[in-house]
């Protein structure tokens, strides 16, 4: 679904603020050979033809991890039906335009629909997250996890909501397990870094991770002056 990341915005010489972007994550790959066909929770089928354990389904379902500089996609390899695809699509697209009511509605139906798929609860979190709904974000991406533990996305999320609440220990151990999962996620590696150079005041944290940051994204002036900076502080 999408990316919901820190990112320091500089608002005069020494003082900075949180903004956020968006990226996508999709899912693909095994249709469903039997569609749905009735909206009633009664005579709704499943998407998968199969109940997996999160552990299982953390290891085999996200073979598929793209980065670049405009955005981080894990390709979600499940077995569900054209129309909840597309239903997903269609949402994804609802809450590009900011309508957040009208897409977090339409997420929610897909989770009673194909309620084993991780990235709609992926994209609550961050829709309640925009909203300022932080109780409702942070139960969202707890139930990806619950779903797919070693999710990088959803633990690279639910660090911004520990963040935006004031558990900072607990939103660095949340970007350090993403990073584990996925060493080239480089959004969290900014995430943290944000982290430790403004909340925690671990210089040396945020040096390291602005810097593996840059070395995945070059063309980030602000990135590059918040490195200067920090190495003028901790001097020579």
């Amino acid at each position: 679904m999408s990316r919901f990341a820190d990112l320091r915005a500089q608002l005069r010489p020494g003082a900075y603020a949180a903004a956020a972007t968006v990226f996508l994550m999709a899912i693909a790959g095994c249709s469903s050979t039997t569609a749905t066909s009735r909206p009633s929770s009664e005579g709704q089928q499943r998407a998968d033809s199969a109940v997996e354990t999160p552990r299982e389904r953390s290891r085999r379902d996200y073979p598929e991890i793209e980065t670049d500089e405009s955005g981080f996609t894990i390709t979600e390899q499940l077995r569900i039906s054209g129309e909840a695809r597309a239903d997903y699509q269609a949402a994804l697209q609802v809450l590009r335009q900011e309508r957040y009511e009208q897409g977090i509605a339409m997420l929610l139906d897909i989770t009673e629909i194909a309620p084993e798929i991780t990235a709609p609860y992926i994209g609550l979190g961050i829709a309640y997250g925009r909203k300022g709904d932080l109780e409702a974000a942070e139960k969202a991406l707890l139930q990806a996890l619950a779903l797919a533990p070693d999710h990088p996305i959803a633990h690279n999320e639910i660090g911004i909501v520990f963040r935006m609440t004031g558990r900072f220990e607990e939103a660095r151990a949340s970007y350090e397990q993403a990073l584990a999962v996925h060493p080239g996620f480089h959004y969290a590696r900014r995430n943290l870094g944000v982290l430790c150079d403004l909340y925690l005041a671990d210089l040396g944290c945020a040096l390291e991770h602005y810097e593996a940051y840059l070395q995945a994204v070059a063309e980030d002036p602000e990135v590059a002056i918040w490195v200067a900076d920090i190495r003028n502080r901790i001097g020579p």
